[in-house]
């Protein structure tokens, strides 16, 4: 007994194209950029974006379309240009891949048109969304051939009438400089006549290229001043074909505020996203690869960032601890028996605390001691032997110390701001030297006003003087740290 065989028809209702193209553009501002980036595969120099109160428009100079480019526009899913891959005249990389943004297009508008030229034909075809569903099973839409009012020139114009939505021109050209491919040459794109610009970021530079086996990840990483920080538009943005896919973190979500420091611009064309363009299809042998080559990156970046950070500690450390030494100068000259290095000179014009620097292995002093006290250089400041219970090892020492010197008495005081730990001492003296504990929680505390860190320094700095004049007697070693800080504040 034989088998019969029928067929099925395989129907799209119009409504669901619609939909669909409302979920992969969940912002209205979406398909200005996919309006913009089509312009670009068409070959434009130059697109215009116009807002006005009902309506947008968005007009280039690109290849325009024929007959049969108006066909395969209006093609849903056409594989053209995955299948073409690079357009025609500069061989751009071609953005677009799916067809489906002009069906979006009608979540945001009643209606649209679209006006081409190319080659001497002309054409304009009108999209109505009201009218194309009475229509009911006919899937056709208005082409008008050689319209009196069309382009004459090469070029698509694409206007959208009726907008459910107005659009601010800020926010426009903020989205557009992320999306488009704005920094690629020959092309340039404008909101209301006002050109879009890429954003510009100051700060330290750091850029990368690392291979993959299936391309190249390359970029730059731009870590900001600690005054132009900002949590808006944290990350970093992962670009293919010079358009911004979305942003990463790449780890820093564990950096604290130090995120808010980190931006720059990753491209990597071979990464395979998702339908919406929001995404990357993160279970691909491509993703990975692309994270493993990411991971070196921002090694290299937070030791950067822990450089540059200290720096600017040291920096204000330096400054803070200036000023302290300066009080207790002054106080020391009230008070020149509760010097342990004898009485203070009267100045003879010159400064008396000399200037710091973040201490260098190479610059060392004889003896492993800070050179004169006068000169103006950075110093390494090398502790000797321990002698009080408890000191950190010389070892503890790194090479980026704050040094500041202060002539008292015959000699004078050292004081270094290093790191030695959270669980190092506050501070300790060898000598004629001064340590204090940057790690030390309190010091970190203190740090982060400026009159507190002053006081606090003052305190450190006291405590160790007096203790050097009475070290066998630490209640009145603490009496003289009191009258020391009360002078070198009074007003």
């Amino acid at each position: 007994m034989s088998k019969k065989i029928a067929t099925l028809p395989v129907t799209v209702d119009k409504s669901h194209l619609i939909t669909i193209g409302e979920q992969l553009y969940s912002e209205s501002i979406e398909l200005i950029r996919e309006l913009v980036n089509n312009a670009y595969d068409a070959d434009a120099t130059r697109v215009q974006v116009l807002l006005e109160e009902d309506r947008l428009v968005v007009n280039d100079n690109g290849a325009g379309m024929d007959l049969e480019g108006l066909r395969q526009y209006f093609n849903i899913g056409s594989p053209q240009k995955r299948e073409q891959g690079k357009s025609d005249i500069f061989e751009r990389d071609l953005i677009g891949q799916f067809g489906i943004g002009k069906f979006a297009t009608l979540s945001a508008c009643e209606r649209f048109e679209v006006a081409t030229c190319k080659e001497g034909f002309s054409a304009r075809v009108t999209f109505d969304k009201k009218d194309w569903w009475q229509r009911g099973e006919k899937w056709e839409l208005p082409l008008e051939i050689d319209p009196v009012d069309g382009r004459d020139q090469n070029g698509t114009t694409i206007i959208l009438h009726e907008l459910k939505k107005q659009f601010d021109p800020a926010e426009v050209k903020s989205r557009l400089a992320e999306s488009v491919p704005i920094n690629a040459p020959d092309f340039e794109v404008f909101v209301n006549r006002e050109k879009v610009q890429p954003p510009r970021l100051s700060g330290h530079r750091i850029p990368f290229l690392e291979g993959t086996d299936f391309g190249i990840v390359h970029g730059e990483i731009v870590i900001l001043p600690s005054s132009a920080a900002s949590t808006s538009n944290l990350g970093i943005d992962c670009k293919v074909k010079q358009v911004t896919v979305k942003r990463e973190f790449f780890g820093m979500e564990s950096w604290g505020k130090d995120v808010a420091r980190i931006r720059g611009e990753v491209y990597a064309d071979f990464l395979p996203i998702t339908s919406d363009r929001g995404g990357f299809i993160v279970d691909s042998a491509e993703h990975k690869a692309f994270l493993e080559a990411m991971s070196k990156v921002m090694r290299e970046v937070k030791s950067v960032l822990g450089q540059l950070s200290n720096k600017q500690e040291s920096r204000v450390a330096s400054r803070a601890v200036r000023e302290a030494l300066e009080r207790i100068q002054k106080s020391l000259l009230f008070h020149p028996e509760l010097s342990p290095f004898g009485s203070i000179p009267i100045s003879d014009g010159k400064p008396a605390v000399g200037e710091s620097g973040v201490v260098a292995p190479s610059k060392k002093g004889k003896e492993g001691q800070a050179e004169s006290f006068m000169e103006q250089e950075e110093a390494v400041v090398k502790p000797k032997k321990k002698k009080r219970k408890g000191a950190p090892k010389a070892g503890l020492l790194t090479p980026n110390a704050v040094v500041r010197k202060v002539k008292i008495g015959s000699t004078g005081v050292v004081c270094c701001l290093d790191h030695f730990g959270p669980d190092g001492p506050e501070s300790f003296s060898e000598e004629n030297t001064i340590y204090i504990n940057r790690d030390h929680p309190l010091y970190k505390a203190e740090s982060k006003k400026r009159d507190a860190h002053i006081l606090n320094l003052a305190r450190l700095i006291t405590q160790e003087i007096s203790l050097m004049k009475n070290l066998r007697n630490p209640r009145r070693a603490f009496e003289q740290q009191s009258i020391l800080l009360r002078d070198a504040f009074a007003e």
